[in-house]
């Protein structure tokens, strides 16, 4: 399973899916410190720094997607500042909000699957816009409210993360497929957090020492805290990423079974 990461931070969604198996193929993240850490852990992997740019046509000419390569899942942590409850909460009208563009992609692109994340103040501000956006695009779509705290966080750090499906399957596939996917949901949902698989911890410094002990120097830390700030707990979406992948796995070998 392919993934494309929109506005990926410091990776910390990207890392949660590596656990759950999925490739991540390409990053798109303006930001100098992020872009060092990505490259850091993935240093095969492109990173794009501009999402007005990125388009079917760029990825294509880089060999991204084309014959027999395509993007199953597109993540995207679109920023945040317009709805946070720490600012003026401008929402569509600030000029950060770039949720246009994860829409064109989105268009563009026809992946079976979108997770999308963003902060608490996202639900009264933007979320009911996002999905009538994924609704125009064909996609079914959730929302699930989770604190850090659920999968053992030291801090509380409720974050949005919107979950959606395309309807776009066609043929005698596209009823079972769906069904499977809102049965898997409707476990997922009721289901404990601590009923998931042990999430594997090993790769946890890639985020680097806690903040309080860098001595890398003012302008380092600052970034480092920046980073930080605005990163996803890569345990907080394991779980999601984890349904997504074993979905996707089983649409799969349901199609493979209908054309034998």
């Amino acid at each position: 399973m392919k993934k494309l990461s929109l506005f990926s931070g410091i990776g910390g969604i990207d890392l949660a899916a590596k656990w759950a198996g999925i490739e991540t193929v390409a990053f798109c993240e303006k930001e100098h410190f992020p872009q060092k850490v990505l490259r850091r852990h993935w240093p095969n992997t492109p990173i794009y720094d501009d999402v007005c740019t990125l388009t079917r046509e760029v990825l294509e000419r880089d060999g991204i997607i084309g014959t027999g390569r395509t993007i199953d899942l597109i993540s995207a942590g679109y920023p945040c500042q317009g709805e946070s409850y720490a600012g003026k909460r401008k929402g569509q009208a600030d000029d950060r909000w770039l949720w246009p563009e994860v829409t064109r992609i989105l268009d563009e692109l026809s992946p079976s699957w979108f997770l999308g994340e963003n902060v608490s103040g996202h639900i009264t501000m933007g979320l009911d816009q996002v999905f009538t956006d994924l609704e125009t695009l064909n996609y079914t779509a959730m929302a699930f409210h989770i604190p850090a705290l659920a999968v053992d966080g030291d801090h509380e750090r409720y974050r949005v993360f919107v979950v959606a499906y395309s309807n776009k399957e066609s043929g005698p596939q596209k009823n079972k497929a769906i069904s499977s996917v809102r049965e898997k949901w409707e476990t997922w949902k009721n289901a404990s957090w601590c009923d998931w698989r042990p999430i594997p911890r090993s790769n946890w410094h890639i985020f680097g020492p806690p903040v309080s002990r860098s001595t890398n120097g003012i302008p380092d830390r600052l970034d480092r805290c920046y980073g930080l700030g605005n990163a996803v707990s890569p345990y907080q979406v394991y779980p999601i990423l984890s349904a997504i992948k074993a979905i996707n796995d089983q649409i799969r070998r349901a199609n493979y079974e209908n054309k034998i």
